[in-house]
């Protein structure tokens, strides 16, 4: 019997991209069995857990148009000088809030498709997959980016970021029994778009490197596993994961993208998208 799981992947502002996708892929008919999301890709998994028709796919994108950086990492000079006694940068409150606006006290078991929810053991860095419990606590430690966010203490462990163990959990969704998996991948900035300006935008690019390289990587080994199709992945791409200015533009781009993969034929292509690939857009 065929199960068709929508991984969502991490990437902080970049999670916006996955909305514009979502939008056309349940326009265009498809519905999941199940939802597997990690760091942002975890927000978006959960608000679509409990809404999974085409209108929440609606007030997810406009959630994501709202928001903005305040509202997510609210910190400051003071904040930058207190991380050097402290162990992060921000605290989760404002996003703790934001969360529970959507999700109030509702567990993950009430979500009205199963969803499940990656992140990673502080001291192993093992995964960890979280189903059931609280949806807020859920999200907030799939989202502890270390150093920017507290970890989160969640049945017996320690836990941060779900990027940090598995950014695209592509090979969690087929533990779980999915034979099709649709990927939702933020995108990586192109290796010789431009320079990264400052300390931030270098260590950034450097990540990108990696998830893009972990994510080929899978996309390699998951193959004979199960049908993976990957939403086409913006390119080229020039927004930091921490620029929440752009979400809408991000949207649109992504929506429309979508929307040509999926008349062009792309659930069908099983490939690696060569925008995953080292590739030059220097002639442009």
């Amino acid at each position: 019997m065929e199960k068709t799981a929508f991984v969502f992947a991490g990437g902080g502002s970049l999670g916006a991209i996955e909305a514009g996708m979502l939008r056309e892929l349940i326009a265009s008919g498809l519905r999941p069995d199940f939802l597997v999301g990690a760091s942002a890709g975890a927000i978006n998994c959960v608000f679509f857990g409990f809404q999974p028709h085409a209108a929440g796919a609606m007030r997810l994108e406009f959630l994501w148009r709202g928001i903005r950086r305040q509202q997510i990492m609210p910190w400051s000079f003071l904040a930058l000088l207190g991380a050097a006694r402290g162990t992060h940068l921000v605290n989760p409150a404002r996003l703790r809030s934001l969360l529970y606006e959507h999700f109030g006290n509702r567990p993950l078991e009430d979500t009205d498709l199963p969803v499940h929810v990656v992140a990673t053991e502080m001291s192993t860095g093992n995964e960890i997959v979280i189903s059931s419990g609280s949806a807020v606590e859920a999200v907030l430690a799939s989202t502890a980016i270390p150093g920017v966010f507290p970890p989160v203490s969640l049945a017996g462990n320690l836990l941060i970021d779900g990027g940090v163990a598995n950014n695209t959990p592509i090979s969690t969704a087929i533990r779980l029994g999915a034979t099709r998996v649709i990927v939702l991948a933020t995108g990586f900035s192109c290796a010789d778009r431009r320079q990264p300006k400052g300390a931030l935008e270098h260590a950034m690019s450097a990540l990108n490197l990696l998830v893009a390289r972990q994510l080929v990587s899978d996309l390699e080994r998951w193959a004979a596993h199960a049908e993976i199709a990957v939403v086409a992945p913006l390119c080229p791409l020039d927004v930091s994961p921490y620029d929440y200015s752009q979400c809408g533009l991000l949207i649109d781009r992504a929506a429309a993208e979508t929307r040509r993969w999926l008349d062009t034929g792309g659930l069908d292509n099983h490939g690696i998208p060569g925008a995953l690939r080292p590739h030059s857009h220097a002639e442009e």
